[in-house]
């Protein structure tokens, strides 16, 4: 059923904002009307958020923000404030930004007489499925403050392995990034006006320095065809990247590479096993536990599997066996499960694995950056030390020449 938000005003005369679920925008005034509310706008819900999308450079959320705010709520909602102050007070202290226009919606949506979890659901953009999920089972468990703190804890894991990876990039891509510029200067200004010495000469050149004047015109006279193919080689990845089974052989892929591989691989465990885990500690059923991590996991290999997984246990199987029937899980994860899933702490053992799987991922980092960085500087050299060679052999060719 279509949401709409509106703006409107009490018998008393007081300026009320909020939403109403209804098949159209007059049946929408009738129920505000039924409520003693004089409606003074009224308008898609799904409208807004891109009118703000306008007038803002970013409409996202930031994790940190959203931990920070998660954590401040499982404080209020455990000094035993109700919920709906809980959140205006969180509204209250928040600074202007996307962050509190959310909890504002939220707000509004608990004054109307919804639950927590039905209220944040409205805000897909900022809350997933899988926190979502975790409050709607701290509802109905009465542990809504444990659940949240738990949330806040996985939310910063998640932001610090961002951050190490963002910061662990930032040499590498600097490095990339200074080094084609050096070369592309080198080819459309330094190396144009060396060769053409040579160019008068009429001498034979040899092959590399021929190369290398090709590669230079390219540069200087086709600049505007490889803008053009960088715009079409783009628009083409993203038409692509609508199609569900180019993505699916993408994702499989990635998860082929050399190096690569196995890192993305163990980050992809981490995040399955962590979110599987908290699900199942905060009284999720295993059943929709699998299809809220299903939707978390990015890589569509592990989506299907999960899907196929879930078939499986409402048939009466194991997660266990289904993850040893499977190339993407390694028998750590599937002893640990299946240790878990006997002695009744499944969600500890997948917390557990997730951990581990973390700081070998953490490891993994570190090791690949030690390693890129020298490779990077190797490249370099190769590349600058190429355009050299090119350069200073038709000079020793010259120099033969007139001896």
């Amino acid at each position: 059923m279509p949401t709409f938000r509106y703006s409107a005003f009490t018998s008393g005369g007081a300026e009320v904002s909020g939403t109403v679920d209804a098949p159209t925008q007059n049946e929408a005034r009738l129920q505000l009307k039924q409520k003693g509310l004089f409606a003074k706008e009224i308008a898609a819900a799904q409208d807004a958020p891109a009118a703000k999308q306008l007038f803002s450079l970013s409409s996202k959320v930031s994790v940190p923000d959203l931990s920070l705010a998660t954590r401040r709520l499982a404080t209020l909602l455990g000094s035993a404030v109700p919920v709906y102050e809980a959140v205006a007070t969180l509204w209250e202290q928040e600074s202007p930004g996307e962050l509190k226009r959310v909890l504002g919606r939220v707000r509004d949506r608990l004054a109307e007489g919804k639950g927590l979890a039905q209220s944040l659901a409205e805000e897909p953009a900022v809350f997933s499925e899988s926190y979502v999920g975790m409050v709607a089972a701290g509802e109905a468990s009465g542990a809504l403050e444990v659940v949240l703190e738990r949330l806040a804890e996985f939310q910063e894991d998640q932001a610090e392995v961002r951050s190490r990876v963002t910061t662990a990039l930032a040499y590498p891509i600097l490095m990339v990034l200074v080094g084609g510029g050096v070369m592309l200067f080198l080819l459309a200004f330094v190396v144009p006006k060396i060769v053409a010495v040579f160019q008068e000469s009429k001498a034979t050149l040899p092959f590399i320095t021929i190369f290398l004047i090709q590669v230079s015109n390219l540069v200087r006279k086709g600049w505007w065809f490889l803008i053009i193919l960088g715009v079409a080689i783009s628009f083409g990845f993203k038409k692509l990247g609508k199609q569900e089974a180019f993505l699916q052989k993408r994702d499989r892929f990635l998860l082929k590479l050399p190096l690569l591989g196995p890192l993305w691989q163990r980050l992809i465990l981490s995040r399955f096993a962590k979110v599987l885990g908290l699900l199942l500690a905060s009284g999720v059923p295993i059943i929709k536990a699998l299809e809220i991590t299903g939707e978390a996991v990015v890589n569509r290999e592990y989506k299907s599997f999960l899907a196929q997984a879930r078939e499986t246990l409402i048939q009466g199987g194991s997660l266990s066996g289904s993850l040893k029937g499977s190339v993407l899980f390694p028998p750590l994860l599937t002893h640990m499960t299946a240790v878990g899933e006997k002695s009744g702490e499944l969600d500890q053992m997948l917390i557990k694995a997730g951990n581990a799987f973390e700081k070998e991922f953490n490891a993994n980092v570190t090791r690949a950056m030690a390693l890129l960085e020298p490779l990077l500087v190797l490249s370099m050299g190769l590349c600058v030390g190429f355009v050299v060679l090119a350069v200073l052999l038709p000079i020793f060719q010259l120099n033969q020449l007139v001896k």
